[in-house]
């Protein structure tokens, strides 16, 4: 027996180094392919979304037991096909006419920018800047108002127009010739993007299939000791997770239904268009919001002041009920992350693996701060002991 506690520490102390040495093994392999690791992130984020409805499915009893997981898998994926089918059929012809419209519209703007259309704007601008008490002068050949001989902010807003417009003319005429090349980008881009697509979905099928083995390898990575942490870490995760990943789809579904409904009902032109990049723009906190409001307002405010001011207070309306109802209600207050940290992860994101990057930040850093709560509650936990 006086032996028992020098081999116990020597059988510890050689646990604790196998299990070091895997972890870093894990982690020099992550280091050395961190290049093609989006694709496999993609699909575990993809297994995290559909897990509930795979359970769900796969506790339903039939005649000769429960429904098969990886049939329950399979019932998941015809769901998602059958939407992005519904969607195709449904909403890309009409996303396709307001692209062409906005292609025509933007077209006919360039090309009704003459000169004297250029010299009606600059006056028009500086006739409102002055009537609101900003003297300024938008075309230094000009001749001065009568009466002010104030100081004035001097601005050539011809020339600037007339550089804008020409140097956009040079691009047009640059790039329209080589459409075959833009082609071929475009269907290599789209063929490229549907092989990830479906790569994401077969790892999240097999991560689904064997999600018990899984959580138990990684279980087995984590000594003895610690094992109970590591599973009180998974459910502070899970609850962070589940409001940041799930909550957030479900508020940006939420956010496009309502700002599709509005933008219809104030006669918004290209409103599936705004609807949509709305939708997918909410995916990225707080920077998502303000980007998808500004063409929003801008389309609206080239209609008339009313329209682009209604459509103003809607949109702020919308995102007032998402932050004071559906946030609380659907994401719950564990999923909250400071808005500096979002900030921080975000532009972390962008900088690291570009608007994919943007995208999967959010969830990283929740998971990052749940391990960081963890620990926190946990040494504080310790020193109470004490």
């Amino acid at each position: 027996m006086q032996f028992e506690g020098p081999q116990r520490r020597t059988r510890r102390r050689t646990q604790l180094a196998l299990l070091a040495g895997l972890w870093l093994a894990i982690a020099a392999v992550l280091v050395a392919f961190r290049s093609v690791l989006l694709p496999f992130a993609g699909g575990l984020l993809i297994a995290y979304v559909i897990a509930p409805g795979v359970d769900r499915i796969a506790s339903l009893r039939l005649r000769r037991g429960k429904v098969p997981r990886w049939m329950a898998i399979i019932a998941v994926y015809l769901g998602i096909f059958t939407c992005i089918y519904a969607f195709s059929v449904t909403a890309v012809p009409q996303l396709y006419r307001e692209l062409a419209r906005i292609t025509i519209d933007a077209r006919d703007f360039v090309n009704g920018l003459t000169p004297q259309r250029i010299d009606e704007l600059s006056q028009g601008a500086e006739e409102w800047l002055t009537s609101h008490g900003v003297p300024v002068d938008l075309d230094p050949d000009g001749t001065e108002p009568d009466g002010n001989f104030g100081p004035r902010l001097r601005l050539d807003l011809n020339a600037t127009l007339r550089e804008l417009v020409g140097g956009a003319s040079t691009w047009l005429r640059g790039h329209l010739f080589d459409v075959v090349g833009y082609s071929q980008r475009i269907l290599a881009g789209l063929a490229q993007a549907v092989f990830v697509f479906f790569f994401m979905l077969m790892v999240a099928g097999f991560v689904l299939v064997d999600v018990n083995i899984v959580v138990r390898f990684f279980r087995g990575l984590v000594p003895d000791d610690y094992r109970g942490d590591f599973d009180r870490l998974l459910i502070r995760a899970d609850e962070r997770l589940s409001g940041v990943v799930r909550g957030q789809l479900v508020i940006c579904l939420v956010n496009g239904v309502l700002t599709l409904v509005g933008l219809l009902l104030l006669g918004v032109n290209f409103a599936l268009v705004l609807a949509v990049l709305a939708t997918v723009l909410s995916l990225i906190p707080i920077f998502g919001t303000i980007v998808s409001t500004i063409p929003i307002v801008l389309v609206g405010l080239s209609q008339s002041w009313s329209t682009g001011i209604a459509a103003l207070a809607w949109i702020l309306g919308v995102h007032a009920l998402e932050a004071y109802f559906l946030n609380p209600k659907i994401m719950g207050a564990a999923a909250k992350i400071h808005p500096a940290l979002i900030a921080f992860a975000l532009l972390a994101g962008e900088q690291t693996y570009g608007l994919v990057g943007a995208l999967l930040a959010v969830p990283a850093a929740s998971i990052l701060v749940a391990i960081f709560g963890h620990v926190q509650s946990r040494a504080e936990e310790l020193q109470d002991e004490q």
